[in-house]
C-alpha cells in the first residue's frame, strides 16, 4: 500500500477513535490526490516556508500565500508522479549513493557532511528530512533522464551544421542569462482560452516594462518548471536554448523583454538579464582509466564497494595489473576491452562525481571507490594536459549542446503528457 495513503488512513482512524472521547486534534491533512498517492498539507508548508526563507535572505518580495500554495502543489504533483513512475520502474537510490551525493555537495561548499548537517539544522530544518528530499531529487532526475533520453535523436548532419555555426561565431559567441515565464495553454484549449492566455501574457509584459520585479511575477504567474526559482534559467548559449528562444533572444541587449512567443505549451516571455562574451580558452584534458562494478540483486552495494576497495589496495601495492582487472571485471563495455582506458577527454563531459574525483587526483594516483548513477568505480589519472579543444572534443561539445536543447524541450513535453494521463484532484482551501 502507498505509504502516504496508509498515513492518511491512520490519521482518519485516530480521528474517529478520538471523537468518542475528546475533540480530535488535526495533525495533518490531505490537500490533493495524485493517482493512488496523496499530497499532504505539511509537504506544501515545507516548500512554502523554504521559499519564504530564501526570499527573506535575498530581500525579495513574494506574492500571496495562495499563489505560493498553487505553485508548491504543482511541484508536488510533478514530484509525486515521477516518484510513482520510479516505483514502477524499480528505481531506488541506495543509502550509499545518497551519502556519496551529499559528500560531493559538502565538498563543493568546502566542508564535510557534518558541516552540511550543521548548516541545515541552523536553518531550522531536519537533516534526515533534508536527506530524503535529496534522495527524491536524485530519483526524479534519473527517472526524467531514463524517459526523456530515448525520445532524443541527434543526427550526424545536425552536429556538422552546428559545428559550422560554432566556427563562424568563433570568439564572438555570446551567452545570455535569461529569465522565463510561461503562460500555459491546455492541450485542448478553445479559441477563447488561447485569447485569454495571450491577454495575460501581454499584461505580464506590460508589468515587466513598467519595472516590476521579474522573479516575483514569475513566481506569481509562470507555469514553467522554474517558477518557484523566479523563472531563472541561468546562463545559456544560443545553441543550448530551445529553438524558439534562440531565434528571438539572439542579438538582444541586457534587460530586453522578448515575447510573447507561442508554442504548443503556451506563451513564453523571456527577459535578457545579462549578456557576456564567450572566449575561446585552453582546456584541461585528462587521460584516465577506470573499473566499473554495477550492484545487482546478487551483488550488493557494499560488496561492490568492498570489491573495488580490494582492487585499489592490490594496485597500489603492485600486486595486480589495472588493465587486466578492467578486462576481467569492469562492466563498462566502452572501455573494458581497452583495459578501462579513456583517451584524452574534456572532463566536463563526464558526470559530476566522476569528473570531480578525477580532477582531485595526482598523476598515476588511484581513487577510493565512489558511486555514480552507473555504479561503483575506481579511477586512475594517467595524465593531464592543457590544450586547445581537439576536433573530437568540439564534436562532443556540439552533441551536448544539441542534446541540452532537445532535452529541455522533450522533458517539458514528457511531463505534460504524464500529467494529462494522470488522475489529479486538488481540494479547495477550506
Amino acid at each position: 500500500m502507498n505509504l502516504k495513503k496508509l498515513f492518511a488512513s491512520a490519521l482518519l482512524t485516530v480521528g474517529l477513535c478520538q471523537s468518542v472521547f475528546a475533540k480530535p486534534v488535526e495533525i495533518d491533512k490531505v490537500v490533493g490526490i495524485v493517482n493512488q498517492g496523496v499530497i499532504l498539507q505539511s509537504e506544501v508548508d515545507t516548500i512554502i516556508n523554504r521559499v519564504k526563507a530564501q526570499a527573506a535572505e535575498q530581500g525579495q518580495e513574494l506574492p500571496s500565500d495562495d499563489t505560493l500554495r498553487i505553485q508548491a502543489i504543482e511541484r508536488l504533483v510533478s514530484q509525486t508522479l515521477m516518484m510513482q513512475l520510479a516505483e514502477r520502474m524499480g528505481l531506488e537510490i541506495s543509502d550509499s549513493q545518497l551519502d556519496q551525493t551529499l559528500e560531493n555537495m559538502a565538498r563543493e561548499q568546502g566542508g564535510t557532511i557534518a558541516d552540511l548537517r550543521r548548516t541545515i539544522e541552523a536553518a531550522g530544518e531536519s537533516f534526515p528530512a533534508y536527506r530524503e528530499e535529496i534522495r527524491k531529487e536524485i530519483t526524479t532526475q534519473q527517472v526524467t533522464r531514463a524517459n526523456v533520453d530515448r525520445r532524443i535523436y541527434i543526427s550526424p548532419q545536425e552536429i556538422d551544421n552546428l559545428l559550422k555555426i560554432m566556427e563562424t561565431q568563433g570568439k564572438n559567441a555570446e551567452e545570455y542569462n535569461i529569465g522565463h515565464i510561461l503562460i500555459d495553454i491546455p492541450s485542448d484549449a478553445t479559441p477563447d482560452e488561447i485569447a485569454s492566455a495571450k491577454t495575460r501574457a501581454d499584461k505580464v509584459i506590460e508589468f515587466l516594462k513598467e519595472g516590476k520585479e521579474f522573479k516575483r511575477i514569475a513566481i506569481s504567474s509562470s507555469s514553467g518548471s522554474k517558477a518557484l526559482e523566479g523563472g531563472q534559467l541561468g546562463w545559456m548559449g544560443i545553441n543550448e536554448m530551445p529553438s524558439l528562444f534562440a531565434e528571438a533572444v539572439k542579438g538582444q541587449k541586457k534587460d530586453d523583454i522578448v515575447g510573447p512567443l507561442r508554442s504548443g505549451a503556451g506563451f513564453h516571455i523571456i527577459k535578457v538579464q545579462d549578456v557576456r562574451g564567450r572566449q575561446v580558452v585552453e582546456t584541461t584534458e585528462v587521460r584516465s582509466r577506470h573499473i566499473l562494478i554495477k550492484p545487482s540483486i546478487i551483488l550488493s552495494e557494499e560488496k561492490a564497494r568492498e570489491m573495488l576497495k580490494g582492487f585499489a589496495k592490490d594496485l597500489r601495492e603492485g600486486n595486480a595489473d589495472f588493465a587486466e582487472l578492467a578486462k576481467e571485471y569492469s562492466e563498462d563495455p566502452g572501455s573494458a576491452l581497452k583495459g578501462g582506458e579513456y583517451d584524452w577527454t574534456d572532463p566536463s563531459t563526464y558526470v559530476p562525481e566522476f569528473k570531480n574525483t578525477l580532477l582531485s587526483l595526482d598523476k598515476n594516483e588511484i581513487s577510493e571507490p565512489f558511486r555514480t548513477q552507473f555504479g561503483w568505480h575506481i579511477v586512475q589519472l594517467l595524465d593531464k594536459r592543457v590544450a586547445d579543444k581537439t576536433e573530437l572534443a568540439k564534436r562532443n561539445r556540439a552533441h551536448q549542446l544539441l542534446f541540452n536543447r532537445k532535452f529541455k524541450e522533450e522533458s517539458f513535453n514528457w511531463q505534460q503528457e504524464m500529467r494529462e494521463q494522470a488522475h489529479v484532484d486538488i481540494f479547495p482551501v477550506e
